[in-house]
């Protein structure tokens, strides 16, 4: 049973990792929470000799929850409106139309 936790902890990890380095968002929580679940009970399931693994999967699992919770505080999304580019798009719509009077 201790080798299924680490196993699925592991895979959950990679998961968190590849979640949490994409432009996700909160959809991250899911599987860091599951491998914080798995490698707590690979954890609990261990010998006092082999909870190396299962400590360095609840550290990465920490510290993927930690890196989503500060891009979900910390970093707004925002649209910005390039007011640049409607102009330049304004003023090519109009040269289209000289043009095009031109040819009449």
């Amino acid at each position: 049973m201790r080798k299924l936790f680490i196993y699925l902890a592991t895979f959950f990890v990679v998961i968190s990792i590849l979640f949490t380095i994409l432009p996700l968002g909160t959809i991250a929580f899911l599987p860091i929470l599951l491998a914080l679940v798995f490698s707590f009970l690979a954890f609990e399931k261990s010998a006092a000799s082999l909870k190396k693994i299962p400590k360095i999967l609840l550290v990465i699992s920490a510290l993927t929850l930690l890196v989503v919770v500060g891009k979900v505080v910390f970093v707004k999304d925002e649209v910005v409106v390039d007011k640049q580019f409607d102009q330049e798009k304004v003023d090519s719509k109009q040269e289209a139309v000289e043009e095009l009077e031109g040819l009449e």
